[in-house]
């Protein structure tokens, strides 16, 4: 073996699909986006609102809260309020505690939502366990819905744990107790799948996932699950963080996984700022799934960082100025042109890099930097096509942005020889 091939990216670890409200989840197919509102679901107006901001962001799956009976009454208001805006991104129904109840006295509710998320933590406790995780299940199968069996270390099933290390402390050889952690949560999750089968559910209709806070746990527990069962797994760092932190932590952690071919669906738990915009989530992971080569969601747009030779503003502007003006279209280019998420720009600062990395580009400029000439080449499809000058280089640019993804996707058969004419 090479070292190269030890390098590789690994195959995806053989799940079985689970379709979700129309997405394939699992079963070879490509990596699923999702993300959860923190809305008050009893608040109908403003949940209908986040959801159609975060589905238009390209979440392809959404979670709710549905913690109490005014949440649980709301949700068919919320998915027919989504549809008549046309929005058809399935809804999953986050339940704690108290599902059992809510799902069995609100079967609105539960015909209404697309998949039941469930913790085998605080599904119920003692002697009651047992039948309130039955009565999910039932209502699962009654309404044809999947479920995840989603195991969280802050809710890890207590007398499973208090088990696991009270036999690991009789053993010869203790574990340490952060394997015995890793065990109980990959044996709660089974565990409850299992059953979940032995109830008449189908393992179609079951994901399961094991979150956890720290990079290096998720890792273990999701390597545990995969070689352990075929059971479609959702990942996701819990409780990732605010701002770089969260993204770092979560990408490092799911970015792993992924290379090593685990995982079917993928949710960056990021703390928004105050106020601050839900949807970063979901461009997040999508770009983590696009920047390994994944999937495709929106053309991408290589800049150079800067350096002493790049003492104008100008190339970082219009760098920020076309990612903006791609996530802003991009909703519109999905439907009318087909393939434009895989398209590659370049806005590059000074003639170091500038000419050659724009010619790999689809469509690439290279600005001037410290003591060139004033003029910035325009590469189409590998060629230099023009120079722009003076000072609307900018607008400029990204009408010629516009223009060619326009020829080259707007009718059929148009090569990309003929965009660039």
């Amino acid at each position: 073996m090479s070292l190269s091939d030890s390098i590789t990216m690994k195959p995806r670890h053989q799940t079985i699909a689970v379709n979700v409200g129309g997405v394939i989840v699992g079963g070879g197919a490509p990596v699923v986006v999702q993300s959860m509102t923190n809305t008050d679901t009893a608040d109908i107006a403003s949940t209908v609102k986040q959801v159609a901001d975060l589905a238009r962001a390209g979440s392809e799956l959404v979670r709710i809260t549905v913690d109490r009976d005014e949440a649980a009454k709301a949700v068919p208001h919320i998915r027919d309020q989504l549809r008549k805006r046309g929005v058809t991104v399935p809804l999953i129904g986050d339940f704690h505690y108290i599902g059992h109840k809510l799902l069995g006295e609100n079967p609105d509710c539960a015909e209404a939502l697309d998949k039941y998320r469930i913790n085998p933590g605080n599904v119920g406790f003692k002697d009651k366990k047992d039948k309130q995780f039955g009565a999910i299940i039932d209502m699962a199968m009654k309404h044809g819905k999947p479920v995840r069996i989603g195991v969280n270390w802050g809710s890890l099933d207590a007398e499973l744990l208090t088990h696991l290390m009270d036999e690991n402390a009789k053993a010869a050889e203790p574990l340490p107790a952060r394997a015995v952690m890793h065990e109980a949560m990959v044996q709660s999750a089974l565990l409850s799948a299992e059953r979940a089968e032995e109830m008449g559910l189908g393992a179609d209709r079951i994901v399961v996932s094991g979150k956890v806070s720290s990079v290096q746990d998720l890792i273990a527990v999701y390597h545990m699950l995969a070689q352990r069962g075929r059971y479609a797994l959702h990942l996701g760092l819990t409780e990732a963080g605010m701002g770089s932190k969260g993204i770092v932590a979560s990408s490092a952690a799911i970015g792993i996984l992924l290379q090593n071919g685990i995982g079917d669906t993928i949710r960056f738990s990021l703390t928004p700022e105050p106020g601050g915009d839900r949807s970063q989530e979901v461009r997040t992971a999508q770009e983590l799934l696009q920047t390994m080569g994944l999937r495709s969601f929106v053309p991408v747009v290589a800049a150079c960082p800067g350096c002493g030779r790049t003492t104008s503003t100008v190339f970082q502007e219009l760098a920020r100025d076309i990612q903006d003006m791609i996530r802003d279209r991009m909703p519109d280019w999905k439907t009318q042109y087909p393939g434009v998420e895989t398209l590659n720009f370049a806005v590059m600062g000074c003639i170091v890099n500038g000419p050659g990395e724009s010619k790999h580009a689809d469509v690439g400029i290279s600005l001037p930097g410290t003591g060139e000439s004033p003029a910035a080449p325009v590469f189409i499809d590998g060629k230099k096509a023009m120079t722009l000058r003076g000072p609307n280089i900018a607008t400029e640019f990204k009408a010629i942005v516009e223009d060619y993804i326009a020829r080259r996707f707007a009718a059929p058969g148009i090569a990309k020889s003929d965009a660039a004419e």
